[in-house]
Parts: structure tokens; C-alpha cells; sequence
């Protein structure tokens, strides 16, 4: 049975003008109804100081999307200003830069791969442009599983190179438009839309095949619109609204429908045996690296072993990896998923077979680490046994680590507001206070906010008091006494780092805020090095 299908809004360059933008969209909902979520390619912010200002009354609160919306990465240098991280993050409410490239999968299913910017023309390549190792790590993933079909939506700000051949032709000089690159990203992520922006025009092309007739099963079609600027002059269509079912719930025979319309694709072309060839040289394809991070130059065989031992078994070929079995998937960007573009693998202290430990971005203490699970899990509760398994593993590893230096051991967890399992590890030195005192702490000020902390048995799993989907905070002590709260409503974002932080614990309260304690990328990694070479002799996983 089909799901119901989303309504999807695509929009082409902004260029700041964003209150016309969303003004568009409120007048289109108020007589079309509630669309799911607005996709911008292009260049969605503009230089002028108005745009700047208009900008920054959604940054600061003051003015709110109206619909979830979801914009590619900087498409010009002018631009990146705006954007703190280059692998995405949530800029303002509901708006959501994507990153660099990546794939997006939503609840319902929907798979949406990006890439943005434009096509880098020199090494080292400048912050808004792409590389063709962008475009490997993006396909690379995709193309070695067996089962893949094709995404439902590609987002790119240039337009593929040829994609009027075979088809009807744009308004629009096509002998400096789009990029081979993209254009053999379409070819092999087999898009069933393709959005694209920077031209300043609108152009439909005609639905395409991806398939040759009577030589090859039937497959999807794929359509590629061009979309214009926002509140262009010449009043050239700038939204496109379209319903679509995800392709992993669609009835097969319905997907693969062939419009009476439909061409041949544009990216390869016929033979006179009419068999096809790809005109098109193809991106170097890297295999896909969902384990393997360049810890520093101080230990080849260390990711020596983590590539042989997680990607490779005798017998594979070299380029030819073998897939363990796939990890649960977000369904949007995530930063603390291994194989997500958005991790910030420079953070990276050791890698395990299920669960990863990372240096904590603004620390508490230069030796706050995450203990995470590698796959897309939301909670400890939510955890398979092998990943539960494997955290004990880490956790009793950290704790000989922290003693070992004279160290109490914190853990806490907050699954409230978060959509991937963060283990946070604080480690108190032993002559600042006893673990007797760190539990006072937190029942004290749990008491002060009007929560009731629960003493739970050392021993008991979570599973059976919070069920999944249950908000919870809980914390570990080194005696290994657990404190739970099931969160109700407006639990302090920051109330497991503000104990811990105060006069009678840590006694640094100016850091309860992580965002008040961030380093430069330079000194996160020396602090990462240095945490690195510190837990060597504790870490389990480099002698599996």
C-alpha cells in the first residue's frame, strides 16, 4: 500500500529576498493547503545590506519560516559568511542548510542527494565549490548496494551539462551552461527530479529514461527543472509544487510508468547498434568510507587496520568493498553519525566495531569525551544488543582511563531534543570532590528546578522505565548509581554540564554553555591528539 504523498515546494536562487519568498509560500498554503517542505538551489542569500538585515530577522528570532525549509550550501564567495559550518547545520528556525553533499533521508522515506556550489576550477578547492572527491564520497555509497534504484529528488545549484540533448531546449545560451560533473551524477543517481538554479531562467525538459527499450528492464523517468530567481522582473517561474510518493513505498508498476512524452537520456547516447555509451568520462569512484578516518600521521597501522578490518575480507578485491551490514539511517542531516559528511572526523579519538568516542565540541574539560554509537541510533534505550554490548566495552574502558589519572568518572545522557545518542563523559578530578558529593549536586539542583531525580539500581536497564521514545536524563556515576528524570516539558538544555560546572563540583560556571567554550578547529585537534595518545593504552578497539 502506498504512503500518502508529500507536497514539496522547489525553489530556485533567492538571493536574499526572503521575505518574498516566504510571503509566496504563505499565500500559496493559504489556498493550496500545508506543504511538508521547501527546497532551495542557487544562491539563497544575497550581498546587498538589505538582504543582510532581512537575513538577520530570521536569524534572530524575530520572523520564523513558515514551512520546513532545507537550502544548498554557499554558491558564491560573497556568501559563505553566512554559513558557520560548511558541512550544514540549522541556521534559524526551520531553515536547515544541507552542507556540502550528502544524502538526506526523510521520515517518510524520501531520498534527497545534494551537492553544492559550483564546480571547482583550482586545488585547494575555495569554500563554496565542489571537487570531484565530493561527488565520489556522494555516489560511492549509493551505487555499491545492490538494491539501488535511484533518489527521489537531486539538488544541485549548476545545471548538468547536455541535459537539453534529445529533449526541448532552454531559453538560454547553452554553450557555457552546467557541468559534466553533475551531469554524471544524474546519470548515475537516476533522480526522478532534479532541481537546479544560477541560470536566471526556468526550464522543464521533457521527462527522460533510464533505460534503453526492449534491452533493459523498465525503469523510472526522470525530470529535470530549472528554476528562476525569486521576484525576477521578467516574472519566469521561480516555485515549482509537486506531489511525490517516496520510490521505497511505491507500487513498482506505478514507478516505472512511462509518460507519452518521454526521451531518450541525455547523458549517454545511442550507438548504431543501438546499444548505449556514455559520452561522459567518469568521476574517479572511491569506495565508500563509512569506518575509515586519517587519525594523524603517528599511526599508519592504525588505520591500516581499521580500513582492513572493517571494509576488507580475504578474497575482496581492493576497490571492491565488502558492506557490513548497514546501521540505522538519520532522516536528516546528523553530526554525529560515522558515515554522515556533517561529523567532524577531526574530533575522532577512537573508532570500535559498533559505537565511536569523540572529543566533545566546547568541552567542559579538555578530556570531555562522547561516547557514540556509530549508526543512527536516538537513545540507549534505543540501542541493539551488539551496540549496548560494545558501549559497556568503552564505558569501562574510560572509566580505567579516568582513574588511571586520578579521575571520577561522570556519564549523562539527555534524550530530550536530540536526535542521536550522546553519551557525555566528564571526568572530575577525585580531590575536588567525592562521588557522594556529585550525587548531592544533582539532587539538589534537580530539587531547585522543581524535577525530582530517581535513584535507580546500578544494575537495572533503562529499557525498563523509560520505553523507547520516552524523553529521559540520567546520569552515572563512578560507583555505578544511576540518577533518572523523565522529562516532562522545558528541560534545561544544559542542566547535566551546569552541575557539574558549579562552585561545588568543577567550579568553572562560565562553561556550563558549551557554545561559550569553542576552539578553533587548530586547537580541537591538538586537544584530539593529545586525548588520542592518552587513551592508547585503554583503547580495546586497536586490538581487535
Amino acid at each position: 500500500m502506498e504512503d500518502k504523498p508529500l507536497r514539496v515546494l522547489a525553489c530556485g536562487d533567492v538571493e536574499g529576498r526572503i521575505n518574498a519568498l516566504f510571503n509566496r509560500v504563505n499565500a500559496i498554503q493559504k489556498k493550496s493547503g500545508q506543504f511538508d517542505l521547501l527546497l532551495c538551489v542557487g544562491d539563497f542569500f544575497g550581498t546587498s545590506p538589505e538582504a543582510e538585515s532581512e537575513w538577520e530577522s530570521y536569524k534572530s528570532g524575530a520572523k520564523k519560516a513558515p514551512i520546513h525549509t532545507y537550502i544548498l550550501g554557499a554558491a558564491s564567495q560573497e556568501t559563505v559568511k553566512y554559513f558557520p559550518n560548511s558541512d550544514g547545520c540549522e541556521l534559524a528556525e526551520n531553515i536547515t542548510c544541507l552542507g556540502r553533499r550528502g544524502i538526506f533521508t526523510g521520515a517518510s522515506g524520501l531520498q534527497i542527494a545534494y551537492v553544492s556550489g559550483r564546480e571547482a576550477q583550482q586545488e585547494p578547492a575555495p569554500s563554496h565549490c565542489f571537487t570531484p572527491k565530493d561527488i565520489s564520497a556522494l555516489v560511492a555509497p549509493l551505487l555499491s548496494n545492490s538494491k539501488f534504484r535511484g533518489v527521489d529528488i537531486l539538488l544541485s545549484s549548476q545545471w548538468p551539462r547536455g541535459v537539453w540533448q534529445y529533449g526541448n531546449s532552454p531559453e538560454i545560451d547553452t554553450k557555457f551552461c552546467g557541468v559534466s560533473t553533475i551531469a554524471n551524477l544524474a546519470d548515475k543517481l537516476k533522480p526522478r527530479y532534479h532541481f537546479a538554479g544560477l541560470e536566471g531562467v526556468h526550464y522543464e525538459r521533457l521527462p527522460y529514461r533510464n533505460h534503453v527499450v526492449l534491452q533493459e528492464n523498465a525503469q523510472h523517468v526522470s525530470r529535470f527543472i530549472a528554476l528562476a530567481t525569486v521576484n525576477n522582473p521578467a516574472k519566469k517561474k521561480y516555485l515549482y509544487a509537486f506531489n511525490i510518493v517516496p520510490m521505497k513505498t511505491m507500487d513498482p508498476t506505478e514507478l516505472v510508468k512511462q509518460p507519452q512524452d518521454v526521451t531518450e537520456n541525455p547523458y549517454r547516447k545511442l550507438t548504431k547498434d543501438g546499444k548505449r555509451e556514455r559520452p561522459l568520462p567518469d568521476v574517479e569512484e572511491e569506495p565508500a568510507s563509512q569506518f575509515f578516518f586519517d587519525l594523524g600521521e603517528k599511526k599508519p597501522q592504525y588505520q591500516q587496520r581499521q580500513h582492513g578490518r572493517k571494509r576488507q575480507s580475504d578474497g575482496d578485491r581492493p576497490n571492491q568493498p565488502k558492506q557490513p551490514r548497514r546501521p540505522p539511517q538519520p532522516t536528516g542531516p546528523c553530526w554525529f553519525c560515522l558515515a554522515s559528511p556533517e561529523v567532524e572526523k577531526h574530533l575522532v579519538i577512537s573508532i570500535g566495531t559498533h559505537c565511536y568516542m569523540a572529543l566533545a565540541k566546547g568541552g567542559l574539560t579538555p578530556d570531555h569525551v562522547l561516547l557514540l554509537p556509530i549508526g543512527h541510533y536516538q537513545s540507549v534505550v534505543d540501542l541493539a544488543s551488539e551496540v549496548v554490548e560494545e558501549m559497556e566495552k568503552y564505558k569501562i574502558a574510560v572509566k580505567k582511563f579516568c582513574k588511571s589519572r586520578g579521575q571520577r568518572c561522570v556519564l549523562f545522557e539527555r534524550n530530550y531534543r536530540s536526535q542521536h545518542l550522546q553519551l557525555q563523559v566528564v571526568p572530575v578530578p577525585m580531590e575536588k570532590c567525592s562521588t557522594e558529593d556529585i550525587k548531592e549536586a544533582f539532587m539538589t539542583q534537580a530539587e531547585e528546578q522543581q524535577m525530582e531525580l530517581m535513584e535507580i539500581p546500578a544494575h537495572t536497564d533503562l529499557k525498563q522505565i523509560a520505553p523507547p521514545g520516552t524523553p529521559y536524563f540520567y546520569v552515572e556515576l563512578d560507583t555505578g548509581e544511576k540518577l533518572f528524570y523523565r522529562i516532562k516539558k522545558n528541560f534545561p538544555l544544559q542542566f547535566g554540564r551546569e552541575v557539574l560546572a558549579s562552585e561545588v563540583l568543577l567550579n568553572i560556571p562560565m562553561r556550563a554553555d558549551w557554545k561559550e567554550c569553542k576552539c578553533t578547529k587548530e586547537e580541537e585537534e591538538d586537544q584530539a591528539k593529545q586525548v588520542r595518545s592518552d587513551f592508547e593504552p585503554f583503547d580495546f578497539a586497536l586490538d581487535d
